[in-house]
């Protein structure tokens, strides 16, 4: 059977008020006495009535919808930063409508496509590992198609921005390393090209400078879909572990680089971190109940989501084009824990 929402004509036919009696009431109109307006409001409680989100949003010339492209739900930092964007959008009257690329440049595509002809009033993006061209998302910018750019940033793009200090999370990880006595540092990055791959690997590169230890080319692999597929992280774990010169710790640059990196650790029966160190970025709740408890360094994911969404919105409510735009950087949290300490 085919659910059929309850429409004004429903209630007009009942109570025996025109529908423009009924559309009135329903919008509190001074045209309408307080009996009727009582009379009516209670019949559509009882039947579930709502306005046509269509309708209204021809007759307000916006749908308080806003999209989202991630790469993944399942990314603790992805679904921290979505709890963010909702509780802004729905204290403003907002619905959320959440899409997700897994790392797929075609799907980030067809997302853009979807969310676009139904009519959202803006939307958020943080941009597949395999995006390299941003046409699909200019042209619809050009054409005033309000965005707001999180996490993975486009930097030719004109608008908001929110990240966070990707140079000084990566910088405190090598650092709390070096610290603990590794001289062998690897890198897992995501993909080469993204805006966070290139910050995090100079704040390594600074580092490492900084405590006098020599960059190592040979130490880096970058994984394509950022951990996201094991496989690719078990191939890049495999060839640094092939090195005639081992790598003795690791800084994981993003939250499944992280967890893989520790699945493989397992698989290999490789101690963490009696034979490897590791700090990683993560987001995930669990990371201090492993043995060992893992040091980590943390986003401000929530925070992320919630300034995305209010900049957005902004941009959507405003009367005339912004003159300038915020690129706002949020810090990361080093936690320290067991997987950095360098076993005497």
């Amino acid at each position: 059977m085919k659910y059929e929402a309850a429409k004004l004509k429903d209630i007009s036919k009942v109570l025996g008020l025109s529908v423009s009696t009924i559309s009135r009431a329903l919008n509190d109109s001074y045209e309408i006495s307080e009996k009727t307006k009582k009379l009516v409001r209670e019949y559509a409680e009882k039947i579930n009535y709502r306005p046509n989100p269509v309708a209204v949003s021809l007759r307000e010339k916006r749908s308080r919808s806003i999209g989202v492209i991630i790469a993944e739900i399942a990314n603790s930092f992805f679904s921290q930063m979505i709890n963010g964007v909702e509780s802004v959008a729905h204290a403003k009257g907002y619905n959320v409508i959440i899409t997700q690329s897994l790392e797929s440049y075609e799907r980030e595509l067809s997302n853009l496509e979807f969310l676009a002809s139904r009519s959202v009033d803006g939307c958020l993006i943080s941009v597949s590992t395999e995006t390299k061209n941003f046409d699909h998302i200019t042209r619809l910018h050009k054409r005033g198609f309000p965005f707001v750019c999180f996490d993975r940033i486009i930097d030719d793009i004109k608008t908001h921005k929110v990240s966070i200090d990707n140079f000084k999370g990566a910088y405190d990880a090598t650092k709390e390393l070096v610290k603990s006595g590794f001289k062998r540092i690897a890198m897992l990055g995501n993909a080469e090209h993204l805006s966070i791959t290139q910050e995090r690997l100079s704040g390594y590169k600074a580092a490492l400078a900084d405590a006098g230890l020599v960059f190592d080319e040979s130490l880096i692999r970058y994984c394509l879909h950022g951990g996201m597929i094991y496989g690719e992280v078990e191939q890049a774990m495999n060839e640094l572990m092939s090195l005639r010169k081992k790598p003795d710790t690791f800084f994981a640059a993003s939250d499944k680089l992280t967890t893989n990196f520790v699945r493989y650790c397992k698989a290999k029966k490789i101690s963490i971190p009696n034979k490897l160190g590791l700090v990683g970025f993560s987001n995930l709740d669990l990371t201090d109940l492993l043995t060992p408890a893992l040091s980590v360094i943390r986003q401000p994911a929530f925070e992320m989501g919630e300034a995305a969404a209010e900049l957005l919105i902004k941009l959507i409510e405003a009367k005339r084009p912004p003159a300038d735009f915020e690129n706002m950087v949020l810090p990361p949290e080093l936690l320290i824990r067991g997987s950095s300490e360098r076993k005497k």
